[in-house]
């Protein structure tokens, strides 16, 4: 019998790139938030995927990026940057076609890594002519002649199967670190809030998403139903408003397909319920970051 293997697979690059969803089908699960905006994802968060023969620790991070006007987007840099020297493997997101400013950032950032690194080049389902990819490709071989390419998309699946086991295959042998029924490292109240953060980001405009953050209160069960108290700080009255809407409908809408989604995780009924409050300035202040649970970077 094989020996069995074992490893922490860091997936980077830039924002909106698609590392969450990459990340959630190569689990076969939904363990990380997805949406279309940008800088969705704010934690470091592990996936833990375990097979008869190897368990591969996939490590979701922030994208990287230039512009770094708050407290907020410093602590995301760091998050990301934080795993590089710690991983096994590194997969690279880049898009089919457009390397930006932020992506140099992240080849920089990866060039010395002692990690096995493969680029997976997204969003291939888009392309008219795969002709127009060869320019991405000799530009990344380029600037990282030892890494691996695999074009992948992660709406069509496609090449999806070929870069989970290159991944499986250059993970180092050894015991496995987590029992072989868990899927991440984080609590259910850390998923919960993250829940809610995700209906956010997907019903609001471009403002007021990346204003928002979730801290909960109550988080309790009594008899068969979990009962959940949730606090969503914005910075201003005016986006208070916008994330209420009129007589209250839009929160009333968020919170609803909220619980949808907390009820599967949790594998119970749910009576969630959900405050807004203003928190000035709160993504420019690292004391008040810290506050809301911005602390493990």
């Amino acid at each position: 019998m094989a020996n069995k293997k074992c490893g922490y697979v860091a997936i980077l690059g830039r924002p909106n790139v698609g590392k969450s969803t990459l990340l959630n089908l190569m689990m076969g699960e939904k363990v990380s938030i997805t949406s279309s905006k940008p800088q969705t994802t704010r934690h470091q968060l592990l996936g833990i995927k375990t097979s008869p023969t190897s368990q591969t620790l996939f490590v979701d991070t922030p994208g990287i990026h230039g512009d770094q006007p708050k407290a907020i987007n410093r602590y995301m840099n760091r998050a990301a940057r934080s795993v590089i020297r710690d991983v096994d493997v590194i997969i690279f997101v880049v898009d089919r076609t457009e390397f930006s400013a932020d992506d140099r950032l992240v080849a920089e950032a990866i060039s010395s890594s002692r990690a096995h690194l493969i680029v997976a080049v997204n969003k291939i389902d888009l392309l008219r002519n795969k002709q127009d990819l060869l320019p991405q490709l000799a530009k990344i071989q380029s600037l990282l002649p030892a890494a691996q390419i695999v074009p992948v998309s992660a709406v069509s699946e496609e090449n999806l199967e070929t870069l989970t086991s290159l991944v499986e295959s250059v993970l180092p042998e050894g015991p496995y670190y987590f029992p072989e029924d868990q899927i991440t490292d984080r609590s259910e109240r850390f998923m919960v809030a993250e829940i809610i953060r995700e209906k956010l980001m997907r019903q609001l405009g471009d403002e007021v998403p990346h204003a928002v953050t979730i801290q909960i209160e109550r988080f309790t069960r009594q008899g068969k139903t979990m009962h959940i108290d949730a606090t969503i700080f914005v910075e201003r009255d005016g986006q208070k408003a916008i994330l209420i809407g009129k007589q209250g409908e839009k929160l009333k809408r968020i919170g609803s397909d909220a619980r949808a989604d907390i009820e599967n995780l949790l594998g119970t009924s749910v009576m969630l319920t959900t405050w807004v409050k203003v928190k000035s300035g709160w993504s420019n202040d690292d004391r008040a970051l810290k506050s809301l649970g911005y602390d493990d970077a």
